[in-house]
């Protein structure tokens, strides 16, 4: 099998949305991860999976703390922008959960501490406590098949 076709077969698994954020530097900087996951519900753990060529990879390994915020279906252009998919036309809405930035109005906020890091293969999963969590109403944004989609009512 190639890649491609490896590639093609993951995009079938329909996804959610997250945006993990953290501040660097003094500054609030994130990334679009579809690969997200609940571990454990005690502890609290979830995992994230980052691209070792990605600059939030680095920034996570002298870093023990992020946000994650998974997007509604109102704030796909987020999720984009984070993507670098579009370039940024908008100030991105942050507010702080326990210390950590998150997006504002985000379906679920969690703010996360990283309790273990393991490597595989080009990627690094984090593993992390919930520390915090905030829960909202809407419509989530999903990602199918390389496109965004959204979940229509019946």
């Amino acid at each position: 099998m190639d890649n491609r076709e490896y590639r093609k077969a993951m995009g079938k698994f329909a996804t959610g949305i997250t945006v993990i954020t953290g501040e660097f530097e003094g500054a609030v900087q994130g990334m679009t991860v579809n690969a997200f996951m609940s571990v454990s519900l005690n502890p609290r753990l979830i995992t994230i999976s980052i691209d070792e060529r990605a600059s939030m990879y680095e920034k996570l390994q002298n870093h023990n703390r992020f946000g994650v915020s998974v997007l509604s279906e109102e704030q796909k252009p987020f999720s984009m922008i984070f993507a670098k998919q579009i370039e940024k036309d908008r100030e991105i809405p942050y507010e702080y959960r326990d210390g950590v930035p998150v997006i504002k109005d985000s379906l679920v906020s969690l703010s996360c501490s990283i309790q273990n890091k393991v490597k595989a293969g080009d990627h690094m999963l984090f593993i992390a406590e919930v520390t915090d969590v905030q829960v909202k109403e809407g419509s989530p944004i999903l990602f199918y098949n390389s496109e965004y989609r959204n979940i229509k009512e019946k």
